[in-house]
């Protein structure tokens, strides 16, 4: 097939799209990682199945075979793909095809790779009980559960992304005044604060460490790296996936019965304000959303009290 010869190689876009993505959008280096995945994995996909094809010849039929594949998808287990999963594959290269659309190059419409249709689903949070029986489950006489629950006071009080919370230095957080700037996405930076109780769980932590590695939060099993090495603190840095698997297990410690991710705590922070009567616009704010329309998806869970009032005055409930 005749490709294009102002269409770049499908590994020269991705590279183009990805330093895009770093420069111009300023994305955080875990998106730039999540989005280099899925794309490789496209052109792996790609050139295994038609290895004559390039980017510039890339046809709604092929874009087709394409989700097909993932609907097919199976991990090491045998499970497939969750709809969720394969969205992110679809984005990634929706993304991608239209920043080579705005930069004049000929390619297939992203518009003709249809996103999957997953299951609607309601927003997940904790009430504030369930937030202390998970947190209440870390076993503070070791240095990991002593860890783990300064972890979980953290994400509760600030409603910090996981990304955000692993990136965390000792310079940048401030105990005394319990309040610190993060760089949130698209590199926008915002104040979060920590409640007394967090700061008191972080400070406990971090003086029973009694190290100078710079990370807040960092793995204490297996060898450590050598006290001279530059990049010791850097090496035992919690990543996000181990945080993820940390509040995953204390979810089912405290026996909840939805699966726990440090983002239904971020949600829960975000409800808890709430439904204690904040203002919407100042959530916003703390949570680092750009748009409020985002932050508005709390709100339908947050006010009990508006089921009552319209059963109450509305005439539609009089009883006939």
């Amino acid at each position: 097939m005749s490709a294009n010869h102002l269409t770049p190689t499908l590994e020269d876009a991705i590279e183009e799209f990805l330093e895009y993505l770093t420069i111009e959008r300023q994305v955080s280096v875990f998106t730039v990682r999540n989005y280099r995945f899925y794309l490789r994995k496209f052109a792996v996909w790609l050139d295994k199945h038609y290895s004559d094809v390039s980017l510039a010849d890339l046809s709604t039929k092929i874009l087709k075979t394409y989700r097909l594949y993932l609907a097919r998808m199976q991990d090491k287990d045998g499970r497939y793909l969750s709809p969720v999963t394969q969205g992110y594959y679809v984005i990634a290269l929706r993304s991608m095809l239209r920043y080579l659309i705005r930069q004049d190059y000929e390619v297939v419409s992203p518009e003709r790779l249809e996103l999957p249709k997953g299951k609607e689903h309601s927003l997940k949070f904790l009430d504030y009980e369930s937030v202390e029986r998970m947190i209440e489950s870390a076993n503070l006489e070791t240095i990991r559960g002593l860890r783990d629950r300064a972890i979980m006071e953290t994400l509760f009080s600030t409603g910090l992304r996981v990304s955000e919370l692993c990136s965390l230095n000792k310079s940048t957080i401030n105990l005394e005044t319990r309040e610190f700037a993060v760089v949130g996405k698209g590199r926008k930076v915002r104040v979060v604060f920590l409640s007394v109780r967090a700061a008191g769980w972080v400070e406990r932590y971090l003086r029973e460490r009694n190290d100078h590695y710079a990370p807040v939060f960092i793995r204490h099993a297996r060898e450590k790296p050598a006290i001279d090495d530059p990049k010791a603190g850097e090496k035992l840095r919690l990543t996000t996936r181990s945080v993820q698997r940390i509040i995953g297990k204390y979810g089912r410690l405290a026996n909840i019965p939805i699966a726990i991710t440090p983002h239904v705590l971020r949600h829960s922070f975000a409800t808890d304000l709430l439904s204690h009567g904040a203002g919407l616009r100042e959530v916003q704010e703390m949570l680092g959303h750009k748009n409020i329309a985002t932050t508005q998806i709390y709100t339908h869970v947050t006010n009990p009290q508006l089921k009552s009032v319209h059963e109450k005055y509305h005439s539609g409930n009089d009883e006939a």
